[in-house]
């Protein structure tokens, strides 16, 4: 007797089973954990875009391109510096590129074929959002080093002036490693403390600011200027008890 069958059914992964086609499917790929955490938390409120894979290094970018087909890749140069290489992956499988670099970066660099948005790190939501929508529109979407960006950190520079001000040189210097994608037990050794005592200063850090939790740490930090600054000067020095 012949075995029932049952109807072909392909594994899937975050409902792509039923993805509609008018849904932007995105790739994020950073090596910067928080950053790319904090883009999938932007970008996820939007009801046209699922985030469909995160990347830490180009191999994983390069099998979730194959794997998704996505629309749009959000890529950070810093994960693998060969742009051409990358440019060349992303049309393979025609997936549209919007490229991550570090703030201060001359994007006039960066603007050639292949390359359809481009943001800084110090990107806000808004703007994320804006460039990403369009750029799976198949538009273009540059921010400017003396636009968008520019803007938001002179709003925001009072605002990371007074937090820096507030926090001891031991607090920035935690902040800097949050950043950094540092775990509490990985800055407890970094710092020769213990954990506990991490999580103390944790707890005095995010009452300061006004967050409560070290991704949004991570967010406020990288979208205030001056805070970030002192924060990365801290890391280039010893730490030393206060």
């Amino acid at each position: 007797m012949a075995a029932q069958r049952s109807p072909p059914r392909r594994a899937t992964e975050r409902g792509e089973e039923n993805h509609d086609p008018r849904m932007l499917k995105l790739i994020l790929a950073d090596n910067q954990a928080i950053f790319r955490a904090g883009a999938a938390k932007v970008l996820a409120v939007e009801d046209e875009m699922r985030v469909v894979a995160q990347a830490h290094d180009y191999e994983q970018t390069v099998m979730a391109l194959e794997k998704f087909r996505a629309n749009v890749l959000v890529f950070s140069l810093g994960l693998h510096p060969q742009l051409p290489e990358v440019i060349a992956d992303a049309a393979r499988f025609n997936t549209r590129l919007v490229l991550v670099v570090e703030n201060g970066e001359n994007p006039a660099r960066f603007t050639q074929n292949g390359v359809h948005g481009l943001v800084f790190r110090n990107v806000t939501g808004t703007a994320l959002t804006e460039c990403v929508r369009k750029v799976g529109k198949g538009q273009s979407w540059i921010q400017s080093d003396s636009g968008a960006a520019a803007s938001a950190e002179s709003a925001d520079d009072h605002v990371g002036a007074r937090v820096r001000d507030r926090l001891t040189p031991k607090e920035l210097r935690i902040v800097a490693l949050i950043v950094q994608g540092f775990k509490n037990k990985e800055i407890a050794t970094q710092l020769g403390t213990t954990e506990q005592v991490i999580k103390n200063y944790l707890r005095n850090v995010y009452d300061k600011i006004g967050v409560s939790d070290r991704l949004e740490l991570a967010l406020f930090t990288i979208h205030h200027r001056m805070l970030a600054e002192a924060a990365a000067a801290t890391a280039t020095t010893s730490a030393t008890a206060h």
